[in-house]
C-alpha cells in the first residue's frame, strides 16, 4: 500500500521547494488545521481565524479513508488528502496556515506544515507538542548549527510547543505570529485551539453516524 523509500524521496523533492523567507502581504486571516481519526477514517478541519476581530469567520471539514497508517515523520501522507479536501471547500482562503505538526523540524526538513504549505502554495507554520528531532539550547532547536525551531511555553506549568516554519515564512516570524495569537487561558495559538475544538465536535458526529465519508 505504501513505499517508505518513495515517500522519503517525495519529501526530499518537496523540501527543495520550501521557502524560509516571509512571502505574504497579510496575516489577518489565519487557518488553524487539526486532524483526528475514527476507525479507518481521517477527519480534518480548518478554522479561519480573523486576528483583527478575534473571531472565527469560517470553518470546514473533510472525512476520508486514511490510506496510510501512522508512521512518525510521514504524517502528511496520512492526513494530507483530508486536509486538501477541506481546503478546497473554503470560501475565504487563509493568508497563512498553522498546522498541528512540524515544519522544518524534521529529518528531511519536510514536516506536515512544509508538505502541505508547498502542496497548497500557502505560507505555513508547524506547531508541535513534542520535539521529534534536534537538540534544544536556550529555547532554540538545532541540528548542528542550523536553527530549526523555537520552543515556547504559553502558560504556567504547560509543556512547551515547538514552532517551526513550514513554507514562505521565516523562523522569527513564525515564532512571533504564534505568540501573537495566544489567547489565555488556552495553551495553543487560537486558530489551532479552535480547530481542535471543531474537529473534535465533527468526530462526535462521525462516531454517531451523522456525518459520512466524503
Amino acid at each position: 500500500m505504501f513505499d517508505l523509500k518513495k515517500m522519503e524521496e517525495e519529501q526530499s523533492r518537496i523540501a527543495k521547494k520550501v521557502i524560509l523567507k516571509d512571502s505574504f502581504d497579510s496575516s489577518n486571516f489565519i487557518g488553524g488545521v487539526d486532524s483526528t481519526y475514527h476507525e479507518k477514517l481521517a477527519i480534518s478541519a480548518i478554522v479561519i481565524w480573523d486576528i483583527k476581530k478575534s473571531e472565527i469567520i469560517e470553518k470546514v471539514y473533510a472525512v476520508q479513508k486514511a490510506k496510510v497508517p501512522y508512521i512518525s515523520g510521514f504524517l502528511a501522507f496520512r492526513e494530507g488528502p483530508s486536509i486538501s479536501e477541506a481546503f478546497s471547500k473554503l470560501n475565504q482562503k487563509p493568508d497563512l496556515m498553522m498546522f498541528d505538526g512540524n515544519g522544518i523540524l524534521h529529518p528531511r526538513r519536510c514536516g506536515l506544515a512544509c508538505h502541505m504549505g508547498v502542496l497548497l502554495d500557502v505560507p505555513s507554520i508547524g506547531v508541535a507538542k513534542s520535539m521529534m528531532f534536534g537538540q534544544e539550547k536556550d529555547g532554540t532547536v538545532y541540528e548542528g548549527k542550523e536553527a530549526l525551531a523555537k520552543s515556547y511555553v504559553s502558560r504556567e506549568y504547560a509543556k512547551p510547543m515547538y514552532i517551526s516554519p513550514g513554507h514562505r515564512i521565516s523562523l522569527k516570524t513564525s515564532f512571533e505570529l504564534v505568540k501573537k495569537t495566544i489567547r489565555p487561558p488556552h495553551k495553543l495559538p487560537e486558530p489551532l485551539h479552535q480547530a481542535h475544538r471543531y474537529v473534535s465536535s465533527v468526530r462526535e458526529l462521525v462516531v454517531k453516524g451523522d456525518i459520512k465519508q466524503d
